[in-house]
């Protein structure tokens, strides 16, 4: 009898022998039998080992998925920069721009936004030479904040909801009452355009602009259009900064959608005041949902729980992880923030820029 041998886990089988052929090769029955059999553990064997390594390839993509998944989730918190609307400052940067500069940066903040002053749009500086001392300073100028034309005592008195609001504006009001004449885009939109890319500024926004009429509206709409085109020719982008009154309905329209419907996309867009939003019971992101990638910029800005006015950051109503969460949906690549009024402007940017700075990078 005729031995044939097979082994599995270290042990040896012996079979009777039978003949047969495979291949062309002389066989016995059994010995086909034991190939047959040692056939079978093999492709058992493969089967095992590329159900593994499916497996491990599916750990493996899942793995990947979740930290595409962070990775993503961190892009949209935009959490490397936070920035500063300088308007939050008050007068600080009128009696001492390089000095209110150095303390910004030492706190963290490495992006800026700029606001008309008594001094003019730029602190009674050239575009240049402000976008000099800021990058001296190791921070990025943005964006620059401009009027979008005069208004009568009448519209803006319009846009307060509330007796701290009338309080705020007229306090406003007061502190521009012996400010020079600034540029505002519906006379001098080419002439800011220009101005922005002198100092090398990537957007140029419409701080405010009456609309309490349609034909304020119908105005804004042409102005914004007209400054769209300019800042396109010059290599900077155009946007609109709300308030409150943009939601509320005049003469059948909304301010709001009336102007986002009536100016071009590419050349017109928003940056949208979470503050203002919140306290016109609109919900961030159903605006961003509304207009997806039409907000490249916001305002950082709180709400007093009790007065609605605006308050640190972190310390009121305003539901900031909602808005980060969604901030590619919305566009956005620089955000800013701001506290109108701030009672103790470098106290209160450092608390907001502190809170900020911990929940971004959670």
């Amino acid at each position: 009898m005729l031995r044939c041998q097979a082994q599995k886990n270290n042990l040896k089988y012996r079979l009777p022998v039978k003949t047969g052929s495979h291949n062309g090769v002389h066989l016995n029955s059994d010995c086909n039998y034991t190939l047959a059999r040692r056939a079978n553990i093999n492709q058992h064997i493969m089967q095992r080992r590329k159900f593994i390594q499916s497996g491990a390839m599916g750990l493996t993509g899942l793995l990947l998925a979740k930290s595409a998944g962070a990775a993503s989730f961190s892009v949209n918190k935009a959490a490397q920069n936070i920035g500063l609307q300088l308007y939050t400052l008050g007068d600080l940067m009128i009696s001492d721009p390089k000095g209110t500069l150095q303390k910004l940066a030492a706190i963290g903040y490495k992006e800026l936004e700029s606001a008309g002053s008594q001094k003019g749009n730029f602190y009674g500086l050239k575009p240049k030479e402000l976008a000099a001392m800021i990058k001296d300073a190791g921070m990025t100028w943005r964006s620059a904040h401009v009027g979008g034309a005069p208004f009568s005592r009448e519209s803006i008195m319009k846009m307060a909801k509330t007796a701290e609001d009338s309080a705020r504006i007229q306090q406003y009001l007061d502190r521009m009452k012996d400010m020079p004449k600034s540029l505002n885009l519906k006379e001098n939109y080419q002439e800011l355009a220009d101005a922005t890319a002198e100092g090398g500024i990537s957007y140029l926004v419409c701080s405010s602009i009456p609309v309490s009429t349609l034909d304020e509206i119908k105005t804004a709409v042409d102005v914004f259009n007209k400054s769209g085109e300019a800042c396109k020719k010059a290599g900077v982008q155009f946007a609109y900064h709300n308030h409150t009154s943009e939601f509320d309905e005049v003469e059948g329209h909304r301010p709001f959608d009336y102007i986002l419907s009536n100016t071009d996309k590419n050349l017109v867009k928003m940056e949208l005041d979470l503050a203002w939003a919140t306290k016109a019971k609109q919900d961030p992101v159903a605006l961003f949902k509304m207009h997806p990638g039409r907000f490249p910029l916001w305002h950082v800005k709180d709400l007093n729980k009790t007065t609605m006015m605006p308050a640190e950051v972190g310390t009121g109503i305003v539901d900031f992880k909602h808005a980060f969460d969604n901030a590619k949906e919305s566009g956005m690549k620089y955000f800013f923030v701001e506290q109108d009024g701030a009672p103790q402007p470098l106290q209160n940017v450092t608390n907001s820029y502190n809170y900020l700075d911990k929940m971004l990078h959670a």
